[in-house]
């Protein structure tokens, strides 16, 4: 970056301190003013910057704050999932770009309120879907955009991850999930499963989200966990939680794709997302990190893992953020996904180019998946129509890569070529 940028920063929960430190840690950033409801999390991280760094930034419980403080040029937004929206849209009348931490949105209007404020002011928004910047997710979208994997049909993914705990404990850990947990049901963290996907298929850009179905299971695993791990517990004696176990949400695309999504919180299970992505001639699985590809694998029942044996023929298809050459700029959490994701978002405001690459189109369509699921799955699994964020500009809007510096897509060269390379 060539100057210091100045941020605000609000929420400072678990993710958002975690994140804080992490940016006050990065070359050229300055952290004016942070903010949360909680007085001892702002004091905490303004302790820490001011030990680490040697600045004490202002601090304060009120966000308009942050929008009334003239030094800042960019709100970084870690609160609850409630407040995403509407503090985004505040930041964006105030005329500060804004970056926004993942969830689901509440409703299709918040997501209308905040494609046409952008619309109307004009200031940027980031949303920080870190796993669009993960390392496998970045090859495979390689490997699709030069025609290895053929004609994508059908993708997969979840956001498996037992949260019981975390849930549970919400009362004293302050946390948002339980209260939405008690009262909704519904995808409630679809960002992580669909981001990568969308950007694979060109959502918002050549193709997008057509029609949208949800069920859901009984809500058997975290009542069952309350019952036997806090059974003193008053704050959930006798209570029911809305939220089913499992969600299934299946997605149709205009260009014939379909999409599945699974969420899966509140049961015993190891960490995934499931990304799967299964087209005419091969297919990527992440629960065996493995590959198939036509004429490649040896047969049917022939997987090519990607960390052993021919993996170096794939390698060549990582993004150049992920090469070994490049080691050295892997930083921040979730194996380096974090700092690529906050990165592109500084860069962008560091040059002042408002497009960036998971932009507020892809915000709001992302982000309606929880909303539409809630209405499909209160009305038996219903179909309900994706709205169209871009109003029709889908069409024509070029495609844009979360990796700036993935290599281009070889024009005269067949997809037959390009697998018989492989």
């Amino acid at each position: 970056m060539t100057r210091t940028l100045h941020l605000g920063i609000v929420g400072l929960g678990n993710r958002g301190m975690w994140n804080t430190r992490f940016i006050a840690g990065m070359d050229n950033i300055h952290i004016d003013i942070v903010c949360d409801v909680y007085e001892d999390r702002v004091k905490t991280i303004a302790d820490y910057i001011e030990e680490k760094h040697g600045y004490r930034p202002k601090e304060t419980l009120v966000y308009e704050d942050i929008l009334a403080e003239e030094s800042v040029e960019a709100v970084m937004i870690f609160t609850a999932w409630e407040a995403h929206i509407p503090q985004a849209v505040a930041a964006m009348k105030a005329g500060k770009w804004v970056a926004v931490e993942v969830g689901g949105a509440y409703s299709i209007k918040q997501c209308w309120d905040l494609v046409r404020t952008h619309e109307e002011t004009g200031i940027p928004v980031m949303f920080l879907e870190n796993c669009c910047y993960g390392k496998r997710e970045l090859m495979v979208a390689n490997m699709a955009k030069r025609g290895l994997l053929g004609k994508i049909v059908h993708c997969e993914g979840g956001y498996h991850h037992d949260l019981r705990d975390e849930i549970a404990e919400g009362v004293e850990r302050r946390h948002y999930r339980l209260r939405n947990y008690l009262n909704r049901n519904c995808h409630n963290y679809p960002t992580h499963d669909f981001g990568p996907i969308a950007k694979i298929l060109g959502i918002n850009r050549g193709n997008r989200a057509l029609s949208l179905v949800s069920v859901a299971s009984g809500s058997f695993g975290i009542e069952e966990y309350v019952k036997e791990k806090r059974p003193d517990d008053e704050n959930l004696r006798g209570v029911d939680f809305a939220q089913g176990d499992i969600i299934t949400t299946v997605i149709k695309c205009a260009g014939g794709e379909t999409v599945t999504l699974t969420l899966d919180t509140s049961l015993p299970r190891y960490y995934s997302r499931g990304f799967t992505v299964q087209g005419t001639r091969g297919m990527y699985q992440e629960d065996s990190d493995s590959l198939y590809l036509e004429g490649v694998s040896a047969n049917h029942n022939s997987l090519i893992n990607t960390k052993t044996g021919s993996a170096a023929d794939f390698e060549k298809y990582l993004s150049p953020l992920w090469r070994p050459e490049n080691a050295a700029n892997v930083k921040g959490g979730h194996g380096g996904m974090d700092g690529f994701c906050f990165s592109a978002f500084f860069d962008h405001l560091d040059r002042r180019d408002p497009e960036v690459p998971i932009d507020v189109y892809d915000a709001a369509t992302w982000m309606a998946i929880t909303a539409l699921s809630e209405e499909s799955i209160a009305k038996g699994g219903a179909p309900v129509t994706f709205p169209d964020f871009t109003n029709g500009d889908w069409i024509r809007r070029p495609r844009r890569d979360c990796d700036d510096f993935t290599q281009p897509i070889p024009e005269d060269k067949p997809a037959e070529e390009a697998a018989e390379n492989a």
